[in-house]
C-alpha cells in the first residue's frame, strides 16, 4: 500500500533532484512529497544515499511506532537523529550549539 513520503534535500546534484521529481512533487526547492509504495521509497532512498555527495537528505515516512513515523538521514547535517528509548529525537551537533564554536573539554 502506498503511503505519504517526504524527502528534504540540501545541496544535492541535479540528477538526484531529477530522479526524485519523477516520482514526487517538489513543493519548494529541495522538499519532495509523494505517495509511494515501500519498494519505490526504498529504491529512491538507496539512489539518493549513494549519490548525495557533499549534500544532505532526510527521509520521513509512516511507521508503526509510537511517533507514527520514522526518519533516515544521509550526509553532513547540523542536526542528527538520536534514538532515545524508542523515541526519535533530533540533537544539534555540539560544534553548532551556542556561538558556533565547540567548547573545550
Amino acid at each position: 500500500m502506498a503511503k505519504m513520503t517526504v524527502i528534504a534535500t540540501t545541496a544535492v546534484p541535479d540528477h538526484v533532484r531529477g530522479a526524485l521529481s519523477r516520482w514526487m512533487t517538489e513543493t519548494m526547492p529541495g522538499l519532495y512529497v509523494g505517495t509511494l509504495s515501500a519498494r519505490v521509497r526504498e529504491e529512491l532512498w538507496t539512489a539518493v544515499s549513494a549519490t548525495v555527495e557533499s549534500g544532505a537528505a532526510v527521509l520521513l515516512h509512516p511507521e508503526a511506532n509510537e511517533q507514527g513515523y520514522t526518519l533516515h538521514t544521509v550526509g553532513e547535517r547540523r542536526r542528527r537523529p538520536v534514538d532515545f528509548d524508542g523515541l526519535m529525537l533530533v540533537a544539534m551537533n555540539p560544534a553548532e550549539v551556542g556561538n558556533g564554536t565547540a567548547k573545550p573539554a
